[in-house]
């Protein structure tokens, strides 16, 4: 066999890999995304009643108002980052991933258990803390905090609400996923689906 029949043939193999590996493929995934996990591919947003993106499920948002459920402490807030006063450069680089501060280092110990750090904030707000609403996730862009999360957190919205205790606990029990595929991780309540819920209740 002639080295050209080799040469051409590795280069016919090549051509047909290349096709197959940077064509055939990413539109296969494409198409299957769209037609069969199009809100997954789409990144899971979520709208109002008036139809407006307001943000997506899979990244958590930063509220403060005593009206609604607290989400996870971040060390990356998208939702409240300036954009004229963006030093860290959040919006523009899309940063996000846990501050690696070790257990011991004084910053992350000033953040959870100083004067102003979240334990503290927490007992303020009448709110026993739990481990999901003082430290951040991996991504600090966790978008759930555990039932119990929740829970702790019922009297002081039903106060600033005026609304009874129990139909928040169904809200809770309503905005909770379970574990994947049953086995998987363990139950999450979405913050921003529960508070979306939250402002549909006829006071």
């Amino acid at each position: 066999m002639s080295q050209r029949h080799q040469v051409g043939k590795a280069i016919r193999s090549t051509l047909v890999l290349w096709v197959i590996t940077s064509v055939i493929y990413p539109l296969f995934m494409l198409i299957s995304g769209q037609v069969a996990f199009s809100d997954q591919a789409n990144g899971s947003l979520i709208k109002n009643s008036q139809g407006v993106i307001i943000g997506s499920a899979l990244i958590g948002q930063s509220f403060t108002s005593e009206k609604y459920f607290w989400g996870r402490p971040s060390t990356t807030n998208y939702s409240t980052a300036d954009p004229k006063n963006d030093e860290d450069g959040i919006l523009k680089t899309g940063v996000s991933g846990a501050s690696n501060l070790a257990p011991s280092n004084p910053t992350l110990l000033e953040r959870i258990n100083g004067n102003e750090g979240e334990i503290n904030r927490l007992k303020k707000a009448g709110i026993q803390p739990t481990a999901d609403l003082v430290y951040t996730s991996g991504s600090s862009l966790d978008p759930h905090i555990t039932p119990e999360g929740a829970k702790v957190q019922i009297a002081r919205v039903a106060k600033a609400r005026g609304v009874e205790p129990n139909q928040l606990e169904t809200l809770i029990s309503q905005s909770t996923d379970g574990r994947f595929l049953g086995i998987f991780g363990e139950p999450g309540v979405n913050v921003l689906k529960l508070n979306l819920s939250l402002d549909k209740i006829k006071i």
